[in-house]
C-alpha cells in the first residue's frame, strides 16, 4: 500500500510543480486537466498521512507494550493500539476505492434533458414531477440550475424540459439518472380511481468545454424567433428565442428562456456541444462495452430503472434491486441514498475489473 502511495505522491508533486508553470497556466486546457489532478491527488495525499501517522502509533505501541516497563504507559498504548487497528482496515478500503481511475466525464456540469413517455397528460405531469425532484436535490447541494427550454404539458408537467446543472462532480454524481423512469398511481385525470403506469425519459449528457468539441459554426444555421407560452413585457413581441440547426447530424437545438438573444444562443450552443460530445462518448462506451458489462448502466435511454409507486409508497432501483419506502421524502428531492447506492456498486465493479493487489 505504502508503495503504490509513495508513486502517488511523486506525481502530486509533479502535478503541484506543473500548475504554477507560466506556460502552463497560459494554456487553458492543459491547466484546467493538473487542477482537476491535482484536486483529486490531495485527496489521496491526506488519506497517506493519516495512514503514516497509524501504522507509526501502531509500532510505537507494540514497543511500549513489549517493553512493560510502565504499566501506566502501555495500558495508553493499548487503547491506541485498539483504536490504530479499527480505522487501518477501514482506511485501506477508502485508498483503494481512490485508487480506481476516476471517468474524467465526472467532474463536469451536466445538461439533463427530461421527457415525457408513454401515459398522455399523465406522463407530463410525471415529467415534471421529476423536474422538481431533481431541482430540490441539486439546491441541497448548492448546485445551480438554470433552465434551456421547455414545452409544457396541457394538464400540467412538462412534454420536455432541458435544463443545465452547474457546480462540482455533477456528471458524475447524476449519470446514472440516464434512463427511463416510471409511475404507478391514480392520476389527477381518473375518475374511477384506476392506478395506471406512465413513463418519462430522463438523459443526462455532461456539458462540453468548448476545447472538448471543435464546433463548426459554419455548419450551423441560426433561427431567430419570438418565444411562445405565457406571455409577458417583451416575451412574446421580440426575436429573442433560438434554434440552431446543425446541418451534418439534422440535431435540432432551442433555448428561449432568457430575454437575451445573445445568451439564449450561449445557452443553446453549450447543450448542442454537449449533444456532439455524447455522440463522441457513446461510440467510445460501445467500443469498450465487450471488456466491461456491468449493472449500472449510465446512459441507456430505452432501459426502464425506476418505478415510483405510489400506492404502496414505494421507489424500486431495477439495476441494483434497491427498495424503499420512502416516496414522499424521495420526490421532493432526497434520492442521495439511491446515488450513494449505485455509485458504491458501480465502484465495486471497478475494483473487482482492476483486480488490483494492494
Amino acid at each position: 500500500m505504502l508503495e503504490k502511495l509513495q508513486l502517488i505522491k511523486q506525481r502530486f508533486d509533479e502535478v503541484s510543480d506543473l500548475i504554477i508553470q507560466p506556460d502552463v497556466i497560459s494554456d487553458q486546457k492543459r491547466y484546467i486537466q493538473l487542477n482537476k489532478e491535482y484536486k483529486d491527488l490531495r485527496e489521496m495525499m491526506e488519506k497517506r498521512d493519516e495512514y503514516i501517522t497509524l501504522t507509526n502509533s501502531v509500532n510505537e505501541a507494540q514497543e511500549i507494550i513489549s517493553d512493560g516497563s510502565d504499566a501506566e504507559m502501555v495500558e495508553m498504548a493499548k487503547m491506541e493500539l485498539e483504536s490504530a487497528e479499527e480505522r487501518i482496515p477501514q482506511l485501506e478500503e477508502e485508498i483503494k476505492f481512490l485508487l480506481i481511475p476516476k471517468d474524467p466525464e465526472d467532474a463536469k456540469n451536466a445538461v439533463m434533458e427530461i421527457r415525457a413517455g408513454t401515459g398522455g397528460d399523465e406522463a407530463s405531469i410525471f415529467a415534471g414531477d421529476l423536474y422538481r425532484m431533481y431541482t430540490k436535490y441539486c439546491e441541497g447541494k448548492g448546485w445551480n440550475v438554470s433552465v434551456v427550454d421547455y414545452n409544457e404539458g396541457t394538464s400540467g408537467g412538462f412534454k420536455e424540459v432541458i435544463f443545465e446543472i452547474n457546480g462540482e462532480d455533477v456528471y458524475g454524481t447524476l449519470k446514472y439518472e440516464a434512463g427511463v423512469h416510471r409511475v404507478q398511481r391514480v392520476p389527477q385525470t381518473e375518475t374511477q380511481g384506476r392506478v395506471h403506469t406512465s413513463a418519462a425519459t430522463v438523459i443526462v449528457l455532461p456539458e462540453a468545454e468548448e476545447f472538448d468539441v471543435e464546433l463548426d459554426m459554419s455548419e450551423v444555421r441560426i433561427e431567430r424567433t419570438t418565444s411562445t407560452g405565457p406571455g409577458g413585457q417583451s416575451v412574446n413581441t421580440t426575436y429573442s428565442a433560438i434554434k440552431l440547426h446543425h446541418e451534418p447530424t439534422g440535431m435540432i437545438v432551442s433555448c428561449q428562456d432568457q430575454k437575451s438573444s445573445h445568451k439564449n444562443l450561449e445557452k443553446a450552443l453549450k447543450v448542442l456541444r454537449s449533444r456532439l460530445y455524447e455522440l463522441e462518448l457513446a461510440k467510445k462506451m460501445e467500443a469498450d462495452s465487450e471488456k466491461r458489462k456491468s449493472m449500472v448502466s449510465s446512459g441507456d435511454r430505452s432501459a426502464k430503472i425506476r418505478t415510483y409507486n405510489y400506492p404502496q409508497g414505494r421507489v424500486t432501483d431495477h439495476r441494483i434491486n434497491l427498495t424503499l419506502y420512502d416516496l414522499g421524502n424521495i420526490m421532493d428531492g432526497d434520492i442521495q441514498k439511491i446515488i450513494d447506492e449505485l455509485q458504491l456498486v458501480r465502484n465495486t465493479e471497478k475494483l473487482s475489473e482492476a483486480g488490483e493487489t494492494f
